[in-house]
């Protein structure tokens, strides 16, 4: 009773706001939050997130209080995954701000950058089968693509955003600005031909510049070596064999979430506005990915334990170019916390944030998405509440 009555009290208040259009920033509170359910080792407690199972392992008790009071300020809903020595299972906050349902337990959700990994996977793969030499050049395999501004790139320069290419065309360098484009497209070309037109940044090797560029590039060069389209060469080569059944790329420009998941929002003009929608093919190899976090956990464990790219090519995921501060091998971020050496990848959509990160070792593994309501800002605050507690101990 407490728990329907609650969401009753939020979906009557979010409907009314929503009624004539975008919605107006509720005033969120815990105690407004629908919630319900506990750790498998304690009775149900109403202050608990609406799913929670743990067994032991990881930081159980940090990491029910990162979903603690959803939805709030930050975030909408969140589901995180733990696996390794221990697992934990967390779901809290709402489905959709229009009803109060709550969230779903294995929603899909915009995996942003995170498609990244898959892109860095298939090339590498293509280059256990000689199909691609890492320090062959994009001059060699997209011929004309670069104008004679460029110095040769290598494949692995792409892979390690370590290529000197400015950004490329963009419907919107921020949510506010690409909200009103949402439904537009540019197509990898497009947005190439707007990089190579601003010449390079700096010699390729010499620095490390994350973006997306570099992987816009990689699709196109999966796309030619292959005679296949990048979705399709995704799906057989990573989607199926590791049973990421809820795994897809968008049909085109559709701006639709297929199948269950959990609405996105984003604060627009100090408005909390509904992003679900929204055509991310401009993104393509660099972030366009739907997934569930079920599927990545699956993604996660077969990459590292060499059942996606074999070695010696998934080295290259694990080794950092020899340029000054670099983060990034081949795709995945290098990090440290608590004294562990942790890999794993980020990435945002408007309204929606993810990330994949583990011990070389596998003896902790997380992955969550969050819906949060300012995704495409400094994610460093999000992975603080909803990632790090995983290594804790």
């Amino acid at each position: 009773m407490r728990r329907n009555s609650r969401s009753a009290l939020l979906a009557a208040a979010l409907v009314a706001a929503l009624a004539a259009g975008p919605l107006a920033v509720p005033a969120f509170a815990a105690s407004a939050a629908p919630v319900s359910g506990a750790p498998s080792s304690s009775a149900p407690s109403s202050s608990a997130p609406s799913s929670v199972r743990a067994t032991t392992g990881p930081d159980a008790e940090a990491l029910a209080a990162a979903l603690a009071g959803l939805p709030d300020q930050d975030a909408t809903a969140a589901q995180i995954r733990v696996g390794g020595d221990g697992r934990w299972l967390g779901t809290a906050g709402v489905r959709d701000l229009r009803t109060g349902a709550p969230a779903l337990e294995n929603g899909r959700f915009r995996a942003g950058s995170v498609t990244k990994v898959v892109t860095a996977s298939i090339v590498l793969q293509l280059a256990a089968e000689g199909r691609i030499d890492l320090d062959g050049t994009v001059q060699q395999y997209l011929p004309g693509l670069l104008t004679e501004d460029f110095d040769p790139i290598t494949v692995r320069q792409l892979l390690n955003y370590t290529s000197g290419l400015r950004p490329g065309a963009s419907l919107g360098d921020t949510v506010e600005a690409g909200y009103p484009h949402r439904f537009e497209t540019l197509t990898p070309r497009q947005v190439v031909a707007a990089s190579v037109a601003r010449g390079p940044a700096y010699a390729p090797g010499t620095r490390q510049s994350y973006g997306n560029i570099h992987y816009t590039v990689l699709g196109m060069l999966i796309e030619k070596v292959t005679g296949d389209a990048y979705a399709h060469q995704a799906a057989v080569r990573v989607f199926r064999p590791l049973g990421m059944r809820h795994t897809s790329f968008p049909d085109g420009a559709d701006p639709r979430i297929h199948g269950p998941h959990n609405r996105g929002y984003d604060r627009i003009d100090g408005t909390l506005v509904d992003v679900t929608d929204w055509n991310m093919s401009d993104r393509w190899a660099a972030g366009d990915m739907i997934s569930t976090t079920a599927d990545l956990e699956r993604l996660l464990v077969g990459l590292f334990r060499g059942r996606v790219v074999p070695e010696p090519q998934l080295k290259e995921m694990f080794t950092l170019p020899d340029v000054p501060r670099a983060r990034y091998a081949a795709a995945l971020e290098r990090m440290e916390l608590n004294g562990k050496v942790i890999w794993g990848k980020t990435g945002s959509r408007p309204g929606y944030a993810a990330a994949i990160a583990a011990t070389r070792d596998l003896s902790r593994t997380v992955v969550y998405a969050v819906n949060a309501t300012n995704a495409k800002d400094d994610g460093l605050p999000i992975a603080q509440r909803f990632g790090f507690p995983a290594f804790n101990r």
